[in-house]
């Protein structure tokens, strides 16, 4: 079946004495909404379905321009496969957990989570964020987890309805009956089940290692998440002692001196082969450390051999995992050297130096330990300040430390995992990608590079409070220890779960957090564990099977060039994992916005723009036309100018119909009967509508909405320009050739009007209840057939031919500087030879068009374009006094 509808022509016009773009919004915005305009059929079967896994925007405030431009890029696409007779799956989701909602609730409402307190159940927050005041971490008031939470309910719903309003205003063709959050029943059932299948089959798992740590929001961050920036800091040389000679090292992080586990140089590093498995003991502390050799250390690189502490960075996890190194940790959750003295360090001046450093954040202990150094003169010279690339939580302010803890996983390639096709994991996801078509291409490789650079599982589980929670149980041991190796799961049918308020089969709740009992699991799910899911929530796995089976596998998934690593990587392992398949078939990707200085606009920035002023400054239809104006995957700058373009377009699509329209006589009915086109100049100009339909529709089909609109839009003004001025006078005229150019007229604007609505659709969908009932939106896409069948193989040149005619024409009364209206008393005109039978095809339309009172001669040219050979002006008419 498809979804196109019939559309009947009215018997008569129902053309506005003035057209105009006010009001359109709100008015088809209503009607779109009362009609069910973009409904989804739930009788369509998934060969007559178009299905598409729409990106959840972040629900943190306010939308900014940069989701007006890709959301736009994906609406268009909706709208033209709607019209192509597909059955539109086009859900919209909220993208509610996690910490960006989290940090926005403390800001708005003056509160920090601190989930020792109670819960108070008439607890009203001390600040209303109304006035945008962000209230300080140290102003915030601590409140129970379970307020907190309730906070971020009501904040989100509030945004929520923001984001929608604006959304509709904008006019994408979403169905709003088919949305979730990410946060909702729906998707934490969804998030949840696919983690335990991912637990019953091994591929989810829990450990305790060294992880990325972010001090400041306390939680695990995982390697997606990283941000490299640069951070200012300065090299230490520290001498370690030898049996006969002091090994001096350069370091920027000497308050790790306490962890360090050994000495690390490079196998070919002739300057350190006599080193290799003999020990030194470290300053200050005096451990005793092995000296030993691996390839990844820098031979280049200050004095080409260096510490290993656990931990400083990731080559220290690699080196402390491959050359089996104890693990001597002194770096707490919190930022801060640990308090007590660890068994390791034994000398009295060793112990004397870390109690003093005991307790102190990195920066204070460092210093002390500094002072220290240079008094026993074991660092050499002073420190030399430099400028190194460091890890941060893409949303944090500190660079990130390595923390070793209990973590959940889910495998993704970053570490050996073979499946049960004998296959590496990693391998099968790159054969994953290799079936799924990027659009641009060029995309895909940024997909690859992730994929063969990844070096851990995918960390699956924060240390936050608003989000999905996992969805597991412990028991506890009669000795009060959590024996977190024995995971007790719920049944399915029991999902959505709470582990820190419901109870686990087989135990009450007076169980919880005593000795032969049960503890539950406290950490969430990362964001992205849930969102991956988006296609399988949206879609209602496991929630609406009939729904699953006639929308899922999607048909494509659009979304930003940023999260490849992110967002699709993540959704293509939870697919594979689960399904040995890809969610969708095409992956759209849209570029960045960059603001006049071609600096990417994000909020973290401060330098983006909010959507609402520039619609209603604007209109809808002229900033999505600034938005579709940009090819998927290129950087797009901000442009206001480019909107004032969209709006004159959309202008004219009101002014040039409502003249074509109206062309055979006030209210009187359009007729499109392709067999009154009987004139050469009526015929070229379908003929070259037909070539437009083709190219705008393979545009289109290959992702390329933007040349689709191009096509359209440049042949659209050279009808008006052209075409349409060429006609007029015949159009209004009682000659019988008036009735051709009437209904080419019509024929032209009934299929410009579909070329141009997934472009502008308020403009288009005004234009169409002029003369038509039902909608453009559900109207069928124009093909060419038809225009070439009225055209009766007319010559689209005759219409390029007649285009420079005329601009040459009028440019000779514009150089005189008199009125279009002005008269040829006589005039000659020069033509190619080739194009000599087109000009002439033309020359009675031509002749009223330029307003020619004498004698028009034809020239053959050797020059090829068109031009004025001679001619003589009348006087202008008087103007008024």
């Amino acid at each position: 079946m498809t979804k196109t509808q019939p559309s009947e022509l009215l018997d008569h016009t129902e053309v506005p004495d003035k057209a105009t773009l006010e009001g359109l919004e709100e008015r088809w915005g209503s009607r779109w909404e009362a009609d069910q305009t973009y409904a989804f059929d739930r009788t369509a079967d998934r060969e007559s379905v178009y299905s598409i896994d729409t990106p959840p925007p972040t629900v943190s405030g306010s939308l900014h321009i940069g989701h007006v431009f890709s959301y736009t890029h994906t609406d268009t696409v909706a709208r033209f496969q709607r019209m192509q007779g597909k059955s539109v799956f086009y859900p919209m989701g909220w993208d509610d957990n996690g910490l960006p909602t989290e940090r926005r609730v403390q800001n708005y409402y003056g509160v920090r989570c601190d989930p020792s307190l109670p819960y108070e159940p008439d607890f009203v927050p001390p600040h209303d964020g109304g006035d945008g005041k962000s209230i300080k971490f140290a102003d915030q008031k601590p409140i129970s987890r379970r307020n907190f939470i309730e906070l971020c309910w009501k904040l989100t719903a509030e945004d929520e309805g923001q984001f929608e309003a604006l959304w509709r205003y904008l006019g994408l063709s979403v169905d709003w009956k088919q949305h979730y959050q990410t946060i909702g029943a729906k998707a934490q059932k969804v998030a949840q089940a696919g983690f335990l299948k991912n637990l019953e089959r091994n591929e989810a798992y829990q450990a305790q290692a060294p992880g990325l740590w972010d001090v400041t929001f306390q939680t695990a961050v995982a390697q997606a998440e990283l941000e490299a920036r640069e951070y200012p800091g300065a090299y230490h040389a520290l001498a370690f002692h030898g049996t006969d000679e002091d090994v001096v090292i350069e370091t920027t992080r000497p308050e790790l001196l306490p962890a360090c586990v050994a000495l690390i140089a490079h196998p070919d590093d002739e300057r350190y082969q006599h080193l290799f498995g003999t020990t030194v003991t470290s300053p200050i502390f005096d451990v005793e450390l092995p000296v030993v050799a691996h390839t990844a250390a820098e031979m280049d690189k200050g004095a080409g051999i260096a510490m290993c502490c656990t931990f400083g960075d990731l080559t220290d996890v690699q080196w402390w995992r491959e050359l089996d190194l104890p693990m001597r940790s002194v770096l707490g959750k919190d930022g801060r050297m640990i308090r007590e003295t660890p068994e390791w360090i034994t000398s009295e001046r060793g112990r004397e130096m870390y109690a003093e450093m005991a307790g102190k954040t990195t920066f204070s202990a460092r210093k002390a330990l500094v002072e220290a150094l240079q008094a026993s003169s074991e660092m050499i010279g002073e420190a030399k300040p430099t400028n190194r690339m460091t890890n941060f939580f893409e949303k944090g302010d500190k660079p990130l430390e390595i923390v070793t803890s209990r973590q959940w996983y889910i495998r993704n390639g970053g570490r050996e995992y073979a499946e049960s096709n004998g296959k590496q994991l990693r391998e099968n996801l790159i054969e994953a990608g290799n079936t799924l078509e990027f659009h641009p291409d060029f995309m895909h490789v940024r997909y690859d590079n992730w994929v063969n650079g990844l070096n851990t599982d995918w960390l699956v589980s924060r240390q936050r409070f608003f989000g999905v929670p996992i969805p597991v149980w412990y028991r506890i041991a009669e000795s009060g220890e959590v024996l977190y190796e024995h995971v007790i799961t719920p049944d399915f049918d029991q999902l959505p779960v709470d582990p820190s308020s419901d109870v686990p089969a087989g135990f009450t709740a007076d169980q919880r957090g005593v000795p032969g009992g049960f503890a539950g699991e406290v950490d969430i799910m990362d964001t992205w564990a849930t969102s991956s899911l988006s296609a399988q929530i949206a879609s209602g796995w496991l929630t609406d099977d009939d729904l699953f089976q006639r929308v899922y596998p999607m048909d494509v998934r659009p979304q930003g060039q940023d999260i490849i690593r992110t967002w699709l990587f993540s959704s293509m392992v939870r697919a594979h994992l689960e399904f040995a398949e890809k969610p969708w078939k095409h992956a759209a990707i849209s570029g960045w916005i960059l603001d006049p200085d071609h600096k990417k606009m994000s909020k973290s920035k401060g330098n983006v723009v909010t959507p609402m002023g520039l619609l209603e400054k604007h209109g809808s239809d002229a900033v999505r036309y600034w938005a579709a104006s940009a090819r998927l995957g290129v950087d797009a700058t901000f442009d206001e100018q480019q909107m004032k373009i969209g709006r004159r377009l959309a202008m004219k699509v009101l002014n040039a119909s409502k003249f074509a329209l109206s062309m055979a006589g006030e209210g009187v009915a359009v007729d499109l009967d392709p067999q009154a086109v009987t004139e050469p100049v009526d015929r070229a100009v379908l003929a070259g509508l037909a070539d437009v339909v083709d190219q705008a529709t393979e545009s289109f089909t290959a992702y390329d909405h933007t040349r689709a609109l191009e096509v359209a839009e440049t042949y659209f003004w050279a009808f008006c320009d052209d075409y349409l001025e060429l006609v007029k006078d015949r159009a209004y005229s009682e000659d019988p050739t008036a009735k051709s150019a009437q209904v080419a007229l019509n024929i032209a604007i009934d299929t410009f009007l579909r070329l141009l609505a997934p472009f502008i659709p308020f403009a288009t969908e005004e234009v169409w209840h002029w003369y038509r009932t039902g909608s453009v939106h559900h109207a069928s896409w124009p093909t060419s057939e038809p225009l070439r069948a009225a055209a009766q193989g007319g010559d689209a040149e005759i219409l390029r031919v007649a285009g420079e005619a005329l601009t040459v024409l009028r440019k000779v009364k514009s150089e005189n500087k008199v009125s279009q209206r002005t008269t040829y008393a006589s005039l000659t005109v020069c033509v190619a030879k080739s194009d000599r039978e087109r000009l002439e095809a033309v020359l009675t339309d031509l002749v009223r068009a330029a307003h020619v009172r004498g004698e028009l001669t034809v020239e053959d040219s050797a020059e090829g374009a068109v031009a004025v050979a001679a001619y003589e002006l009348d006087p202008p008419e008087p103007k008024n006094k």
